[in-house]
Formats: structure tokens, C-alpha cells, sequence
């Protein structure tokens, strides 16, 4: 779903900063977080804008065009979760375009900002399956766990 489609205007404006998220973005995220704001995913667990500022450093830094499609925005009071698609190529690894299928559950405060982002998706299946060695591993793991 693009901003466009979301009713929320909150919503739709983090909707849009999500799709359109650059490196040079990045200063700017005090504009969608609350300064106290409350990040998890898989990976990382952190509190802050200036954390989670590091948190999507990083990403651009290991990940060579990286970038979320928001397909669904489900909204109510203060919360909403968004389903997405994170695409993207490895640096160090093959080159071909990965996706990531998640959802975030985001909760916003009463000026829109959010203050809490939590990201779900299955690290075994949408990244580790993906990595050269670990992902022959995996699939193999997951195969003998469904015979």
C-alpha cells in the first residue's frame, strides 16, 4: 500500500518517509521517531533516536540498496502494522536482489511520532536460508525437520 491509499495522514507520513528512506534521510529521523522511541527487530534492540539512527546506518553500510515497499497499513487509534518488503543485495555475498518478507508494529504518541517500532519476520527463512554455506545448512535443517 503506498501513503497515498492510507487514511491515517500519520500513517501515510511515515508510510511515504519508509518508501523513500535514503542515507541522507537519516539526520531527519527525530521526524518520525520520539526521542525516546523503542526499536526491535531480529537483530537489534535499542532505545533512541540517535540507536536507532546507528541501527539503519548500518544497514546502508552492509547492504547495498536497501529499500522497504509497504503492501498493507492497518491502522487503529494509536497503532498500526505494516506489511512490507525489504529488498535489497548483499555486499559481501552474492549479488543477486533479496527480499525480505515482515511487518511492523508501530505505536505513535498524540504528535504522530512513533514510540515504539517492532519488526517481525523469520530470520531463518528470509535471511540465513539466503547466505552462502549457513543457507545450505538451513535448508537442509529444514528439510529433515519436515520429513
Amino acid at each position: 500500500m503506498t501513503a497515498a491509499r492510507c487514511s491515517d495522514p500519520r500513517v501515510a507520513r511515515i508510510v511515504e518517509a519508509f518508501e523513500a528512506l535514503t542515507p541522507a534521510d537519516l539526520p531527519r529521523l527525530g521526524d518520525l521517531f520520539a526521542p525516546d522511541a523503542h526499536f526491535k527487530d531480529p537483530f537489534n534492540e535499542v532505545r533512541g533516536v540517535p540507536a536507532i539512527r546507528q541501527v539503519f546506518e548500518h544497514m546502508y553500510v552492509a547492504l547495498d540498496s536497501p529499500r522497504f515497499v509497504i503492501h498493507d497499513v492497518v491502522a487503529q487509534g494509536d497503532q498500526c502494522v505494516l506489511t512490507w518488503d525489504f529488498i535489497f543485495r548483499f555486499r559481501r555475498f552474492s549479488r543477486e536482489l533479496q527480499t525480505v518478507r515482515g511487518a511492523s508494529h508501530l505505536k505513535l504518541d498524540a504528535h504522530g511520532l512513533i514510540t515504539a517500532h517492532r519488526d517481525y519476520w523469520d530470520v531463518a527463512e528470509e535471511l540465513y536460508e539466503k547466505l552462502p554455506g549457513v543457507g545450505v545448512l538451513m535448508r537442509w535443517l529444514k528439510r529433515r525437520a519436515n520429513s
